[in-house]
């Protein structure tokens, strides 16, 4: 058998040497890796950073040009409808102008001989257009005589006895009453029936009879 052959020390030496420089070599390139793989991870969260500010700031502007665009709406918004609030009358003066042209034209014959029953049929005429020109604009008279007193529609004067109708029936109609679509704009001021077995009732006694004449026809 053949001897082991003893390594000299200066070759044990360099051996151990090289391969401390192998070990420190690698982790070196180790190291230097980790390095290189975080500065490319803060690179990429840098640039995710710098996308996130740019799109904040684009929303931010996209905010504030939306803003000012509401706002400017806003305005003519308002100003538009107080335009219309402002005029908001006009289609209905403009139907009751033209009725009020009519009797212009109707007075200024009124003083002409023999003129009485053209006159008077002007009246009927001017009646009826008026009258038809109110329905235009939903504007109705309340019929009241004969009806059951109800206070969305009438305000009682006073009460007069007659046991020949039914009591709290509309006996005389002293002032008619309006309404406009479906809200009463005047109420009817009435005369009601009581019987006669009854006190008498002091005039005007709206506290029994009447309610406020804003209120609307329930």
């Amino acid at each position: 058998m053949k001897e082991k052959t003893k390594e000299k020390p200066e070759e044990k030496e360099k051996s151990i040497r090289e391969e401390k420089e192998v070990t420190e070599s690698t982790e070196e390139i180790i190291k230097e890796a980790e390095i290189t793989e975080e500065e490319k991870q803060m690179d990429e969260l840098t640039e995710e950073i710098e996308k996130l500010k740019a799109e904040k700031e684009e929303l931010k502007n996209l905010l504030l040009r939306k803003a000012a665009e509401f706002e400017n709406y806003k305005r003519r918004s308002e100003a538009d409808f107080a335009q219309i609030i402002k005029y908001a009358a006009e289609p209905i003066i403009l139907k009751i102008l033209s009725v009020f042209d009519d009797f212009e034209r109707s007075i200024s014959h009124i003083e002409e001989e023999n003129n009485f029953n053209s006159t008077k049929e002007g009246l009927k005429l001017l009646f009826e257009k008026f009258n038809k020109t109110l329905n235009d604009i939903q504007i109705k008279k309340i019929n009241s005589k004969g009806t059951l007193f109800d206070v969305n529609l009438h305000d009682a004067l006073m009460q007069q006895v007659d046991d020949s109708i039914p009591e709290n029936t509309v006996i005389e109609e002293i002032e008619p009453g309006y309404m406009y679509k479906d809200k009463v704009i005047r109420h009817s001021k009435v005369i009601v029936s009581k019987h006669s077995d009854e006190e008498p009732v002091i005039e005007n006694n709206s506290e029994n009879f009447s309610n406020n004449d804003n209120n609307e026809v329930e």
